[in-house]
């Protein structure tokens, strides 16, 4: 049995070492001790995984040979009959096959510094976009401006999303933990030059059968839903106008209840971090709080619809209290979400909610405002919702309905407030290749300011999207 030539398994090794130290060494020609010993430490390190790969070759020609030595000859064939079975490949095919099944497995492994496996994931995303005159100069805004400006065209990458899924080889107590980062890079002025890597969610599970533990960073456990859409990505689509969105530091428990097979019940309560600082008259944001605990809970009731659908309905609430120099301001919040499937071709998803004080979760920031003829703050009270109708045309093919507003109480707003806020749009996303994704939407919003001024913008995106 002949070796086969090139480049071995150790020379792609040291050969991808030095591409990985090439940057390195045009940065610093002399590197500090400290980088040094990291590089000595990294070099160890593939070095023993090359030893490894090594020595797994060499058992598989043992084994090969073993078999080959091994086996009895074959029993003279019937005159006339067939074989039984094909003819099996070559040994020196078959090892050849085993390297190659060997070296693709080394270059496609990520693992941490731990040795735990973790999976890249992400979306590369372009959007072309042209916007109205009251865009106020933003690539999708959440509310129309008061101030009418040039139309605003252009396109951006800077929505792409990178991300990391891993999970623990084994169980710990019994129980298997997994979790996920996620991020872009819509921090900045958004300029070409400017664009920041931001964190948008993260979590570690705790899992064990029917009992899931969670510290993450995430959309309310109230609101987790949203609609669909490549064009609204670096905020949650419909933000402002009935999606309560805002991605928050939050720790919840999920207790999973089955009615026989076709039915049940996952319960989720847990406690919640507001943001309030942007929720205060701008006079008043040194004398609030930041940060304020809150207590969620969400109730979802499931039954099977068929083999791959199912109906969900979910309550759910929200109560916590802003504290603002010195005055307590209550935040209540009633909601339900569902999902309905409608036959084969069309799902029904969407939101309501009803309470004050909403901007604290992603509504409207305007939750609290200052009392007209006494000393202290009072919450703004108001109701809204989304909803999004989908309709698959082919297993490619997609197109999605959806609209939403937010409609605050007049008597509580301050002077320059929104008293309602709303936006329909429509889309359709293409599945060009399982991985190649591209997408056309038309929204229209639509801003009523308080004393009845009307301010609206549409808006046309074009994205195109790689998955990996």
């Amino acid at each position: 049995m002949h070796e086969r030539k090139g480049l071995g398994i150790r020379d792609w090794g040291l050969a991808t070492l030095l591409l990985a130290l090439l940057p390195f060494s045009i940065q610093a020609q002399e590197p500090g001790s400290d980088q040094m010993a990291r590089i000595l430490q990294r070099l160890d390190a593939l070095e023993q995984q090359n030893r490894e790969l090594l020595s797994e070759i060499r058992s598989l020609r043992q084994e090969v040979a073993q078999a080959a030595h091994s086996a009895p000859a074959p029993a003279p064939a019937a005159e006339g009959a067939q074989a039984a079975a094909p003819e099996a490949p070559p040994e020196q095919e078959r090892l050849a096959v085993a390297e190659q099944q060997i070296r693709d497995l080394a270059q496609s492994r990520v693992e941490s510094e731990h040795r735990d496996p973790v999976q890249l994931t992400g979306m590369v995303l372009f959007n072309a976009f042209s916007n109205g005159h009251y865009s106020g100069g933003t690539e999708y805004p959440t509310a129309a401006s008061l101030a009418s400006g040039p139309s605003d065209d252009g396109a951006t990458i800077r929505q792409t999303i990178l991300g990391v899924k891993f999970q623990a080889p084994e169980k710990i107590w019994g129980m298997d933990v997994s979790g996920s980062a996620y991020m872009d890079f819509f921090q900045g002025t958004g300029t070409s030059l400017d664009q920041l890597l931001r964190l948008r969610v993260a979590s570690i599970d705790f899992a064990w059968k029917d009992t899931t533990f969670t510290v993450a960073q995430d959309k309310p456990i109230l609101a987790p839903r949203e609609p669909d859409s490549l064009a609204q990505v670096g905020f949650s689509p419909l933000t402002g106008t009935g999606n309560l969105w805002l991605w928050q530091p939050q720790a919840r428990l999920e207790q999973r209840f089955h009615f026989g097979d076709t039915a049940g019940l996952r319960a989720q309560i847990g406690v919640y971090e507001t943001s309030e600082r942007l929720n205060v008259p701008s006079e008043y944001t040194a004398a609030v709080s930041g940060a304020r605990p809150a207590l969620e809970g969400r109730f979802v009731f499931w039954k099977q619809a068929g083999p791959d659908s199912r109906i969900e309905i979910a309550p759910g609430f929200h109560v916590s209290d802003s504290h603002v120099a010195g005055f307590v301001v209550p935040s209540r919040i009633a909601s339900i979400d569902w999902r309905v499937p409608l036959g084969r071709k069309f799902d029904f998803t969407g939101e309501l909610f009803h309470g004050e004080n909403m901007g604290v979760i992603g509504g409207l920031a305007q939750g609290i405002a200052e009392n007209y003829y006494a000393p202290g703050f009072h919450p703004v009270r108001g109701s809204g919702g989304w909803a999004q109708l989908k309709y698959m045309a082919t297993s490619r093919l997609s197109f999605d309905l959806f609209g939403g507003q937010e409609d605050d109480n007049n008597h509580d707003l301050a002077p320059g407030g929104i008293a309602k806020n709303q936006s329909y749009g429509a889309n359709a996303i293409y599945r060009v290749m399982s991985n190649v994704l591209t997408s056309f939407e038309w929204s229209y919003l639509q801003t009523t300011y308080l004393g009845g001024l009307i301010r609206f913008n549409p808006h046309y995106d074009l994205g195109f999207a790689y998955l990996f």
